[in-house]
């Protein structure tokens, strides 16, 4: 390789929010390009792009990440400029005002976007007034509140070296980086882990939301509460995930769009956190076949409940699965995610052999468990968006799995 893939990771995001502040670990992120003690806004941008190199960053429910990738004989630049941005960002009060005005934007352009704004109504359902359940961009009103004042103290609190995972890939000097880590982050005080208020999920029955708007098409988001990161079927979870809706090899897109031509796009996700998951079935569906599409769904996701799925697409669920993580691997942007996600959430690396050999020991009764463990009755939540507010009590009595 001739590329150096780097990511400075924080153990905070949308989970570590209190309600009121909702959306502050999102702000923080963006202001952090805009400039740090030794590098302007301007000097960040041009010092990794002028040598060919791309950098950005995420915040995600329970982290955050900055990272680069670039050309390796430059990767002390860029471990410089990033470690920089993380402890000593400028937080200039012009950029405050400036940056505050692109969010809200950013907040409306989300809401504008049926296919995004829908999985915001899922999350709701799924973990009502709790933080787990509302955006990570947060609202006009909490991004409105947010000031210099929250935001240095948030970086100054979160931003510690306990919370903290360096991650690299690449043609990587180890040396190096582990001199140049140290140096930079020995200095800083001892502090503790950051905690976030664990999920509760105590959910009796079905739920439904509706947001009526004239979209050409209805878009629908399904979701079941499902296992956590580190669940011992989390392997089975994949396959399961896979067989339904991962892939034009599907049950769901073959029989949802290719045979019955209900929807454009359909297909199934996975979330996974430190103490829950979801399991979301996703789709744009023909304003006038949203009864037959969702009836067509809960079969086929019945179906995995009552019988083992058969051996030839378990085969391939399984193939797919390690095919498509290794070729990922191959990348070193990729291979810096994942050692960085597993370390800052597990405090392990699992290598690819290890997956491979957890992945070959799941069978098809576990792939069953699962579906029985998620598949529940009481544990739907639909959210649609689309022109359908004369059709909420047809869809509710549509809620069962047989």
């Amino acid at each position: 390789m001739q590329s150096v893939s780097l990511g400075i990771w924080i153990n905070t995001g949308g989970r570590y929010e209190t309600a009121a502040q909702k959306g502050i670990s999102h702000f923080l992120e963006h202001l952090l390009f805009k400039g740090s003690k030794k590098y302007s806004c301007r000097m960040i941008k041009e010092s990794v792009e002028g040598v060919g190199g791309s950098l950005n960053g995420f915040t995600s429910e329970e982290l955050t990440c900055y990272l680069v990738k670039i050309p390796n004989r430059y990767s002390a630049l860029a471990l410089d400029i990033l470690s920089d941005m993380v402890a000593n960002p400028c937080l200039k009060q012009e950029d405050i005002i400036k940056e505050k005005t692109v969010i809200l934007e950013e907040l409306k352009m989300y809401r504008d976007l049926p296919q995004s704004y829908v999985y915001e109504l899922l999350d709701e359902l799924l973990w009502p007034n709790q933080v787990l359940g509302s955006a990570i961009i947060g609202t006009v009103e909490s991004v409105t509140n947010i000031n210099c004042q929250s935001l240095k103290s948030y970086q100054a609190g979160f931003y510690t070296p306990a919370n903290i995972v360096i991650s690299a890939a690449g043609k990587v000097n180890h040396d190096l980086l582990v001199k140049k880590t140290s140096a930079f982050f020995s200095s800083q005080k001892a502090d503790k882990l950051n905690t976030f208020v664990p999920v509760q999920e105590n959910q009796i029955h079905p739920q439904l939301k509706i947001f009526d708007k004239a979209t050409e098409q209805t878009h629908m988001a399904l979701g079941f509460h499902a296992l956590k990161r580190d669940h011992p079927l989390r392997h089975a979870g994949a396959i399961l995930h896979i067989i339904l809706g991962a892939n034009m090899s599907s049950r769901l897109f073959n029989q949802v769009r290719e045979k019955r031509g209900l929807a454009y796009e359909i297909g199934t996700a996975l979330k996974r956190y430190a103490d829950t998951g979801a399991f979301v079935v996703h789709a744009g569906i023909d304003n006038l076949k949203v009864d037959d599409a969702l009836s067509l769904i809960f079969k086929e996701l019945s179906k995995t409940k009552k019988s083992f799925v058969l051996d030839g697409e378990f085969k391939r669920a399984k193939e797919f699965y390690l095919g498509q993580l290794a070729l990922a691997l191959e990348d070193t942007m990729e291979d810096m995610l994942w050692m960085g996600e597993n370390v800052a959430c597990l405090d392990e690396v699992y290598t690819l052999q290890q997956i491979i050999k957890d992945v070959n020991k799941v069978s098809l009764e576990d792939v069953r468990q699962v579906a029985r463990l998620v598949f529940r009755n009481q544990a739907i939540n639909l959210a649609l968006i689309g022109p359908l507010e004369k059709s909420e009590k047809n869809i509710y009595a549509k809620l069962n799995l047989g």
